[in-house]
């Protein structure tokens, strides 16, 4: 596929893939609660005095996120192991960002416009380009429209007490 195309049927999974891997911890957290919320970072410190990830990365959150993800991808007509995979890469992108606000100073669920989309939606459209068939200006597009997502669908959440806070 020629570099200046855009295919909108692969941005379109890609989006549904993102969506789903990061709205899975949110909504799973609404439905079970404090249930089950296993810190990743088990409580640890390091010496900047600040948690490595946070309370809020849990390992809860990534199974859901590779659940949600799955059930996706069966919708869109990909392979399970790529919705596997693209739901690891895209918790590893959240939580690098997560990793990266700590050491920044920035409390736990803070936002960094930018951080908190690009790494999470960059590392899985760029490593599994391949298996979903995109190219740099789909993955490019994809990753600006998963930004807009979480601008204008963020504050919708917040009024609907689903997310805690407006963005």
């Amino acid at each position: 596929m020629s570099l200046l195309l855009i295919d909108w049927d692969c941005i379109i999974q890609s989006l549904g893939l993102l969506i789903s891997a990061n709205s899975a911890p949110i909504l799973t957290e609404k439905i079970l609660g404090n249930r089950l919320d296993r810190p990743i970072d088990n409580g640890c410190k390091l010496s900047d005095g600040y948690r490595l990830l946070g309370n809020s990365k849990t390992w809860r959150g990534v199974y859901a996120a590779v659940f949600f993800s799955i059930i996706t991808a069966l919708c869109l007509d990909l392979k399970p192991i790529i919705a596997t995979l693209f739901a690891i890469l895209t918790m590893t992108g959240d939580l690098l960002s997560s990793f990266f606000k700590r050491r920044m100073g920035k409390p736990e669920s803070s936002q960094v416009r930018g951080l908190d989309t690009i790494l999470e939606s960059l590392l899985p459209l760029w490593l599994l380009n391949d298996s979903l068939s995109l190219n740099a200006v789909d993955i490019t597009v994809t990753i600006g429209l998963f930004f807009l997502c979480e601008e204008l669908i963020s504050p919708l959440l917040y009024k609907l007490h689903i997310r805690k806070k407006p963005y």
